[in-house]
């Protein structure tokens, strides 16, 4: 079974590919430069390279957010367009979740956390006993501070990763090795492998039903319901003061 993987998630751009249980090859770009320019070219060597081509994959996957809105898009997108030619499989992946899986070889809680600006993270939790991960919560959006507290309860090792690293790393125990705090495909094709694996009724892996994951509105949207939510209390005011 030969997977072929992408995350474009943040400012990491990575494609990989899995052949049972091996990753056969992975390119990492984090060099700043746009997503939509660099991952098909990106793709087309990584198969050269591993004497492949898009019709020998069997599945795709994608890391589906949560993450920047536009690398999102650009991922899930390029999959399904890849996938629609003989309407392939694809596998959606927590982009937490290929975080975590980056140190899931070290025991204790691994805490993957993305920068989500205005001092918020995306994070999970997860549990690994250096072979396995074990989900302890959803994906969700919330402030550094709060997520630093609540990392204070724990008893066992802690470990960071992802690119909100600087913002959540003084409240953790241990340090992560640079290397492993940022987004690889490698993971993502291991977690699509697992998810696979254990999902029964694999008709659901459509290239129709790969959709981002956003967790929250795209800072347009929430500026224009900003400005919307100060006009109408402008306008309130104004009434208000008119009546008098």
């Amino acid at each position: 079974m030969l997977i072929l993987s992408v995350d474009t998630t943040a400012t990491v751009c990575s494609a990989a590919l899995r052949r049972d249980g091996k990753t056969l090859g992975e390119c990492t770009v984090n060099s700043g430069n746009t997503h939509s320019v660099t991952l098909l070219p990106m793709i087309e060597q990584l198969l050269k390279f591993c004497n492949a081509a898009l019709d020998d994959i069997d599945i795709y996957a994608a890391s589906v957010g949560p993450g920047s809105f536009t690398g999102v898009r650009i991922g899930t997108a390029a999959v399904k367009g890849l996938a629609y030619k003989n309407n392939v499989p694809c596998v959606p992946v927590s982009s937490l979740e290929a975080l975590a899986y980056n140190l899931v070889e070290l025991e204790g809680i691994i805490c993957p956390a993305m920068n989500a600006r205005r001092d918020q993270v995306y994070t999970a939790l997860f549990s690994s006993d250096g072979k396995n991960l074990t989900r302890m919560s959803e994906d969700m959006a919330v402030g550094a501070e709060e997520l630093g507290k609540a990392i204070s309860a724990f008893d066992k090792n802690v470990y960071f990763c992802g690119d909100g690293y600087d913002l959540v790393c003084g409240f953790g125990k241990l340090e992560t090795p640079e290397r492993l705090r940022l987004q690889s495909a490698a993971s993502v094709a291991a977690v699509a492998e697992n998810i696979w694996n254990k999902t029964e009724d694999k008709s659901i892996f459509t290239p129709d039903a790969l959709l981002p994951v956003y967790l929250r509105k795209p800072q347009a949207e929430r500026e224009r319901d900003e400005r919307l939510r100060a006009a109408a209390l402008a306008a309130g005011a104004s009434g208000t003061a008119g009546r008098r």
